[in-house]
């Protein structure tokens, strides 16, 4: 009994936040109210019209012919109103949705930029995208079928009871009496539908994200034999899907017909009631014209209701999705600057940790008790087995994560107390995994500095091997890449990302495994384009390769968070500890 009531409340805020997102388009709200009600008064006006009309009609050559036509063409003119209006009123509900939902998925993609690393980490790209596109998708058509239905729906039913009121209350009593039977069917299923629409986001969502990954990593995949077992997967993710979908359906569309089956005795009520007035005796205070008048707004005062019932479902469905879109915009952002931070500037490169300790889960220690000193122009490597906190260590020095206790200090300033962007604005990354837009080899490469010359990006290229086969693509340095690099290999890939960061060199440079990705002779090349890019600069290399770290100025050997041994290469093969074991295993059969 709890949950439905939870969810309800949600259904309330959701709603009062859409209400406060449609504060910008109050001009256009009220055009198109304006609209719905001219639209709605004239289709009002017009069976009181034909009433009239058949009250003209007394008998086979008795009519009244002069009157009839003027009513008539009164008729046509609230028709050809009547159009105009609800066309405006369509495009002016459109204007105001879709401008709502730009401004949504706007906001999410701004979020996206302020979120920490850890809620990305956490959350799979295709449960993000999901509700970034689809959701905020579903969002409008509900609320722009909502629109639709409502502004009229409302109108219309105030218009025909005070109408009916007017022609005659005993009817319009009949009529009020029986239609809080339709309202109670179709707020007794609505309450119960939300929770199901919600259920369907959550697996739809989870859907997108299994399909996302599956694309993006299809060759592995297939590599290892695991199309059955992807294709079981998404069976059963989309079994659960098509189960919570039907269910969802099934209840909210009983709705239609109940309230239909409540409408019909709105109906048949009327005709008996009005039937019975107009036998001789009441003849006088209701005629045949009045009674046609009459059925017909008891039609239209039971229509909005069928509709209404009939996009509860959609509403309910536009609600949820707006609900997890909402929840993506109310995740708290990554901690703003301090007031106080600095921007660091002609970063000299000294960098010290000092009893530094983090864990990405409280229950899960990773980095404990770790100090380091590099000065300036030092080149350090940092080595280890899969899992001892290399990676981190990166993660801490670019603040993607802030340390649990201890400091990060560069040229002595703690980097909690520095901007963020001066601080990665200081550091150049190379990473294992790479990443190039949709968009031209050069613009690719001139990420880091939009405004470099054509030369400044043909010698970063050659520099670090890539020009040759960079030419040879159809357009050269003007070929459009594919996402994420298209058809290139992930060697020319890797390339392409060492040349970005060949063209504006910071202070400060992290290679992460920079070339895992490049054959052993290509490597050789690079790696003097690195030692010419590393003079004089602070330099983090991570490498399993330890043959391609032997000239780096300090080695961290890492074990289960900590640094357990530190030198040049020659002192630790001299010292026969943990990276001697680790370098001489690399040769051994």
């Amino acid at each position: 009994m709890k949950a439905p009531k939870k969810s309800k409340q949600f259904n309330k805020e959701t709603v009062r936040r859409v209400l406060r997102l449609l504060r910008p388009e109050l001009p256009f709200l009220l055009l198109s109210l304006l609209c719905a009600a001219v639209s709605s008064v004239l289709l009002l006006v017009i069976p009181l019209l034909t009433g009239n009309a058949i009250d003209l009609m007394l008998g086979k050559d008795n009519v009244y012919w002069n009157g009839v036509v003027r009513i008539a063409v009164q008729i046509c003119i609230c028709v050809g109103i009547t159009a105009l209006a609800q066309w405006l009123m369509n495009v002016l509900n459109n204007r105001m949705v879709y401008g709502m939902v730009y401004r949504l998925r706007k906001e999410a993609f701004a979020k996206l930029q302020s979120l920490p690393i850890s809620y990305l980490d956490s959350h799979s790209v295709g449960e993000i995208v999901n509700r970034i596109i689809t959701d905020a998708e579903q969002f409008t058509d509900g609320l722009l079928l909502g629109f639709n239905q409502f502004f009229t729906g409302i109108i219309t039913i105030c218009g025909t009871i005070g109408i009916m009121l007017t022609i005659q209350p005993a009817v319009a009593a009949v009529v009020i009496v029986i239609t809080p039977l339709s309202l109670f069917v179709a707020s007794f299923i609505a309450s119960r539908t939300y929770t199901l629409f919600q259920k369907q986001s959550e697996v739809r969502a989870e859907e997108t994200a299994m399909i996302d990954e599956y694309i993006g990593n299809h060759k592995v995949v297939a590599a290892f034999g695991q199309e059955e077992t992807a294709q079981k997967q998404f069976d059963d993710i989309n079994r659960r899907l098509q189960k919570c979908s039907l269910k969802a359906l099934f209840i909210s569309s009983t709705t239609n017909p109940s309230t239909r089956f409540v409408n019909n005795l709105v109906y048949a009520g009327v005709a008996l009631t009005g039937a019975m007035l107009c036998l001789p005796l009441g003849a006088a205070a209701f005629t045949i014209g009045r009674l046609t008048a009459f059925l017909s707004y008891a039609t239209q005062y039971t229509k909005p209701f069928n509709e209404i019932s009939g996009v509860v479902a959609e509403i309910q469905n536009s609600l949820a999705c707006a609900a997890r879109l909402f929840n993506l915009l109310d995740e708290q952002p990554v901690l703003p600057d301090a007031e106080s931070a600095i921007a660091l500037q002609s970063v000299a490169g000294a960098v010290t940790l000092s009893d530094v300790a983090f864990s990405y889960t409280p229950d899960r220690e990773l980095i404990r008790d770790l100090n380091l000193q590099v000065k300036p122009g030092q080149r350090v490597a940092i080595v280890g087995p899969t899992g001892c906190g290399k990676t981190t260590v990166i993660n801490l020095l670019m603040r993607f994560y802030d340390v649990d206790s201890g400091s990060i200090c560069v040229d002595g300033n703690d980097i909690r107390a520095v901007k963020r962007a001066s601080l990665r604005a200081s550091w150049g990354m190379v990473l294992q995994e790479t990443w190039l837009r949709a968009a031209t080899v050069r613009e690719n490469i001139a990420m880091g500095k939009p405004d470099a010359t054509t030369e400044e990006i043909v010698a970063a290229a050659r520099a670090v091997h890539a020009d040759s086969f960079i030419r040879r693509l159809p357009q050269g340095y003007d070929t459009v890449l594919g996402e994420n690099g298209g058809s290139l290999s992930q060697g020319q890939k890797q390339l392409l990302c060492i040349a970005r960061v060949m063209l504006a060199p910071p202070p400060m440079l992290i290679l992460d495994e920079a070339t895992s990705s490049i054959d052993t002779r290509m490597e050789l090349k690079i790696q003097n384009a690195f030692a010419e890019l590393m003079r004089g600069r602070t330099s983090f290399i991570v490498a399993h390769r330890l043959s391609t770290i032997e000239e780096a100025d300090m080695i961290l050997v890492m074990r289960e968070g900590q640094i357990v041994e530190q030198g040049t290469h020659a002192q630790l093969l001299n010292a026969g500890g943990f990276y001697a074991h680790l370098y001489n295993s690399q040769f051994e059969e």
